[in-house]
């Protein structure tokens, strides 16, 4: 049976435990704590910025939604005596006189102020900063520093990750006279199955569509109309094709693969279709049924996509040298397409196939495999133009030391007196070194500097906007203003 007061997830104990003991343990006379979050440190070779994404999530669904339903409007005698049972089940002293000034008081006394969504905010540059607008409630500024972490880490992360994709796609597009809309489609987010539950799949999928049209993580979607003031009806938010997988392949036999290949195009006679191709013989499918099904092919208005979906990536689609010379194998995927649909040469000598025809490869694509496919492609005389699948692996296999992401505080006021906060561990590579003081990032060109030990007004003139002030949303960004940065 479910306890009355355990019927909802309070708001108040969000957080390590060892937060809420932190209120007793600043100094007496303590005013204010000012935070910042930033990534301090890059584990990815070459990768010096993140994309800066999910506070605007995190502000409207945690600090306005989930505070006002779970504590605000409930009465004290419901709000705080949840709190009361958790923490002394837990064996900790407590202590709610805090909260019933907070409760009392309506809304959550914070400011945060922060760049831009969508920015390329450099290692070491902080994305926002926060701080307690009521000197009563100065351990509220770090309190949920927990929750605003496990929050927007991962989305940062994803959203990065894309863009590095995307950065690799354009520029090979642009080497090889490729059409830079195609790059919009050419990353496809097949992530969700392999995500840590929905929320995960959805704030994942919306960080890769700030880069990418293309998606089968259909929630991330409608993540993005709730969150981010997108309209699937009014604009192109996230897409994907008609697309077979192994099951309906293998229903229709082995002995009937080409069968089941004309069965497929008279069911989608137009478009874009997707048809997994190497459920038994991925080089006979290439090189006996496609050709024999030329006609069909190029009669179909709209485009066949093969869809390898075992063996090295790079050597299905580029080619494997060490294979027979000669063999499906050693001319891999574009070669043996080009041999029976052809196509066209760019202005910049490079081959294009022909519409009707098409490849995607989902599965085990990294940025560095994404990089030798294109380049492959390329020495090849190819304009890469096959779609790339982004799975669970390339956005799961993370942390929030990928970019050494943090929430820390770096300045205070103790009985009216500014207090610089800094910690330099004599220990450590370098990477815990904070910044101190009170801090502002200013624009440098197509990127931000920091400087430290600032005012407070520095800070609210500076390239930071308001975001949140006491319990209200101050700033309001779409899908399109996003995009528009990232791309």
């Amino acid at each position: 049976m479910t306890n009355s007061l355990t019927n909802f997830l309070s708001p108040t104990y969000i957080a390590d435990f060892y937060k809420v003991g932190h209120r007793n343990l600043y100094p007496d006379g303590t005013e204010q704590v000012f935070s910042n979050l930033t990534a301090r440190k890059s584990r990815i070779p070459d990768q010096d910025y993140v994309i800066f994404y999910g506070l605007q999530y995190y502000a409207m669904r945690y600090l306005i939604e989930k505070w006002n339903s779970d504590f605000f409007n409930l009465s004290s005698e419901r709000a705080i005596p949840v709190y009361q049972r958790r923490i002394a089940a837990a064996g900790l002293s407590v202590d709610t006189e805090h909260l019933m000034e907070l409760h009392q008081l309506g809304y959550l006394p914070i400011e945060i102020w922060a760049l831009p969504e969508g920015s390329k905010v450099p290692i070491g540059i902080p994305m926002l900063v926060m701080w307690n607008t009521d000197p009563r409630m100065f351990w509220l500024t770090n309190f949920i520093e927990t929750s605003l972490s496990q929050e927007v880490w991962g989305m940062i992360t994803s959203a990065t990750t894309a863009h590095r994709y995307r950065k690799i796609l354009i520029e090979w597009a642009e080497k090889t006279g490729g059409a830079k809309e195609f790059v919009d489609w050419q990353g496809h987010d097949f992530s969700m199955r392999g995500m840590f539950g929905l929320d995960a799949s959805m704030m994942s999928g919306s960080a890769h569509l700030l880069s990418f049209n293309g998606t089968d993580t259909i929630p991330a979607i409608d993540f993005l109309e709730t969150w981010y003031g997108a309209d699937c009806e009014k604009e192109m938010v996230g897409g994907s094709v008609v697309a077979t997988e192994h099951s309906v392949m293998c229903m229709g036999g082995k002995e009937s693969e080409i069968e089941t290949f004309k069965h497929l195009m008279q069911k989608v006679p137009s478009g874009v279709l997707s048809v997994v191709s190497d459920t038994w013989d991925y080089w006979k499918v290439l090189t006996e049924y496609l050709p024999a099904l030329k006609s069909q092919i190029m009669n179909r208005e709209g485009t066949l996509v093969v869809r390898p979906d075992s063996g090295d990536p790079v050597k299905i689609i580029v080619g494997d040298s060490s294979a027979e010379v000669g063999s499906p194998a050693y001319r891999g995927t574009f070669e043996l397409l080009w041999e029976t649909f052809g196509g066209t040469v760019n202005e910049k000598g490079y081959k294009v196939l022909d519409s009707h025809i098409g490849a995607i490869y989902g599965d085990s694509i990294t940025p560095e495999r994404a990089e030798a496919i294109c380049s492959g492609l390329a020495t090849k005389g190819f304009v890469p133009t096959l779609v790339l699948g982004i799975g669970s692996y390339t956005y799961q296999y993370v942390t929030r030391d990928t970019y050494g992401m943090a929430v820390k505080a770096t300045a205070g006021i103790v009985n009216g007196e500014v207090r610089e906060i800094w910690k330099d561990p004599a220990t450590d590579d370098g990477t815990k070194k904070s910044a101190k003081g009170y801090l502002a990032v200013y624009e440098d060109g197509d990127s931000f500097r920091l400087e430290q030990q600032v005012t407070l007004d520095d800070v609210r003139n500076c390239a930071f906007e308001q975001v949140f002030s006491n319990g209200v949303l101050a700033r309001e960004q779409t899908l399109q203003q996003i995009r528009k940065l990232v791309r």
